[in-house]
């Protein structure tokens, strides 16, 4: 499995579309992680790029973000990529919570650029 957080340093980025790159765990069978690596997303808004291709083709099957929009969300998931929102802090801290259980999607679309949204403790 490979999970990809929007990132900016080694926080989630709030914005998925113009995060500085995205943070990709694999994580074997048994729920630890094995690999990580950074990937680069175009310049520009990456809703509008090939970056959901790029991740899918990766094998990434889940998305932990921030926020973002209902287009976006609807671009992943049709490419096999689930999503959960209202995701906040360290990329490493984030990956341990999910893998542990304990994070839900936040059910936010994000209908404008600015936005505040911690990860809600399932």
């Amino acid at each position: 499995m490979k999970i990809a957080l929007p990132s900016n340093g080694n926080m989630v980025d709030a914005h998925f579309g113009h995060c500085e790159y995205f943070t990709v765990f694999t994580v074997s069978e048994d729920g630890k992680v094995t690999a990580r690596e950074q990937v680069t997303p175009p310049p520009g808004c990456g809703c509008k790029s090939n970056i959901v291709h790029t991740l899918a083709e990766m094998g990434v099957s889940l998305m932990l973000a921030g926020n973002m929009g209902q287009g976006a969300v609807n671009k992943l998931e049709s490419r096999g990529i689930r999503v959960v929102r209202g995701c906040a802090g360290n990329v490493d801290a984030v990956t341990e919570q999910w893998l542990a259980g304990t994070l839900a999607d936040s059910g936010i679309s994000c209908a404008q650029h600015a936005h505040d949204h911690a990860c809600h403790q399932g």
